[in-house]
């Protein structure tokens, strides 16, 4: 156990990410000094932060267990403010508490540990906004990486990926009306079993069936309200995710995909998506059905090419189906296909990921994203830790440069980035493309450019104003709560647009 220790209640999230990146093996415990009295813990070592922004100071004290300790401080403004896209990089921009605060710790931790981050002192889960932000409001590259390094420490690498991500977003979204349009995100929280890395919301298919089509005409009673409330606006791109899209019957799909169609005009949507990501759910009658419907992209999601490390992580189908379900997407007419894959998985090393890559490279995927293993508190995986301890077989870090050297010899570049807390090497996850096929709907998601409509249990719906404010709609996660509740979470949208 890490403990810090705050004299005022602020910043716990950005302190508990940073001190989690340096110690991911670690529990991390961030408390007020009132919290802490009622609350003992045994600790590794203690980290004391004293947040005095009205004297323009921050000051740490890292006492180890043997008692010594280390001491440092800080000068801050008072401003909380804090705006990458109009920063001109002046040293009044980069002294804000909470920057300053991460800075300090970002040099002291290193200290202790004796390495940098790749992401600095990074602790958000979108990079790329910075970047685009200040691209968007007239800044050169230099000026930008120069920020991106001074005020946050990136590595020299990861900052030349986030700017070179950021310019081809911005050239993807410049060449849509994303302002005056919204997406539709559909969620099907069924799976034929759940992966032991998984906390999405995500039941059990076989435990199900029989409510299924209950639970889609709940959808359909949304897609009601979407066509009434949005009616002129575009539909710049729909994506059906999961849980496993696929799970459904293709009469439940097609019942589903038309309609959408039929209630809602979306001539003008740029990209159509099913996650069919199991190839345990996938046939070649859904494979058909679901392009007669207009489906134009979908994942075949092999997660590693290793038989064994699929067994291990709950995954109920082989290498070989994988394989199959690929190419009887190739024969269906499928010229948009994602592939997912997970670096740092269960018992994996840098060579299985070798192996993966060559293999992934003889099918030639349009679409490629790589993940760093995210180890979610609700997954079966934290619980597995928990009872078990931390695992790492490779270097997640070298995985990566694997990865990023296959996709480039299979023609992919790089186009969009996100990432989690507790993701393994505080790395990343970076999707990788063929000139055209970029997923559309993930930038317009990741960026937060653009209202997204999201339908079904556990899905968020997020509204987008004009200057940048967002606000959020959540639907309920169980199932049956959804489905009893379906008017409730459709007054909540109408709320939230009103």
């Amino acid at each position: 156990m890490i403990q810090v220790i705050l004299n005022k209640d602020k910043f716990k999230y950005d302190i508990h990410s940073l001190v989690k990146a340096f110690y991911p093996k670690e529990d991390v415990s961030v408390l007020t000094y009132a919290e802490a009295k009622d609350k003992e813990q045994e600790y590794i070592f203690k980290i004391e932060i004293c947040l005095e922004e009205e004297k323009g100071q921050i000051s740490m004290k890292i006492i180890h267990g043997d008692g010594s300790e280390v001491s440092a401080v800080t000068e801050c403004s008072d401003g909380e403010t804090e705006s990458s896209g109009s920063t001109n990089g002046s040293a009044a921009s980069l002294s804000t508490p909470k920057n300053a605060l991460k800075q300090m710790m970002y040099r002291e931790l290193s200290k202790e540990i004796g390495h940098d981050l790749p992401w600095g002192s990074l602790t958000g889960i979108r990079p790329t906004r910075i970047p685009m932000q200040m691209l968007e409001a007239g800044k050169e590259e230099k000026e930008i990486k120069a920020y991106m390094q001074d005020t946050f420490f990136v590595s020299d690498e990861k900052t030349d990926l986030a700017y070179d991500i950021a310019l081809r977003e911005k050239k993807i979204l410049d060449d849509i009306n994303y302002e005056n349009g919204y997406s539709i995100y559909l969620g099907i929280p069924f799976c034929p079993t759940t992966c032991l890395y998984c906390s999405f919301t995500s039941f059990p298919i076989v435990t199900w069936k029989k409510k299924v089509d209950s639970y889609i005409d709940c959808l359909l009673k949304e897609i009601d309200y979407v066509a009434d409330a949005f009616k002129g606006k575009v539909v710049n791109s729909v994506y059906i995710g999961g849980g496993t899209p696929t799970t459904l019957e293709p009469e439940q799909m097609t019942r589903l995909v038309t309609y959408l169609r039929e209630k809602i005009d979306i001539s003008e949507c740029r990209e159509f998506t099913v996650e069919s990501g199991r190839p345990d759910s996938i046939t070649r009658e859904k494979l058909h059905d679901m392009k007669e419907c207009g489906v134009d992209r979908i994942s075949v999601n092999p997660q590693t090419m290793s038989d064994e490390t699929l067994k291990r992580i709950g995954r109920q189908h082989t290498v070989a189906q994988f394989i199959d379900a690929y190419n009887m997407a190739r024969e269906e007419g499928f010229d948009n296909i994602n592939m997912d894959i997970i670096l740092g998985l269960p018992g994996e090393t840098e060579e299985d990921v070798k192996h993966t890559m060559l293999e992934i490279e003889k099918l030639g995927p349009d679409d490629l994203t790589v993940h760093s293993l995210s180890v979610k508190r609700g997954s079966r995986l934290a619980e597995h830790i928990r009872n078990n301890g931390f695992f790492v077989a490779g270097d997640t870090g070298r995985m990566m440069e694997i990865a990023k050297e296959g996709a480039s010899k299979m023609g992919l570049t790089p186009y969009y980035l996100y990432r989690q807390k507790n993701i393994s090497g505080n790395l990343e996850n970076t999707g990788y493309a063929r000139e055209g096929k970029a997923g559309i709907y993930n930038i317009l998601m990741m960026e937060e450019v653009q209202s997204i409509v999201a339908l079904g249990a556990g899905t968020v719906t997020k509204r987008v104003y004009g200057d940048g404010r967002i606000e959020r709609c959540d639907n309920v996660k169980d199932v049956t709560l959804y489905m009893n509740s379906i008017d409730e979470m459709i007054e909540r949208k109408k709320r939230l647009f009103s």
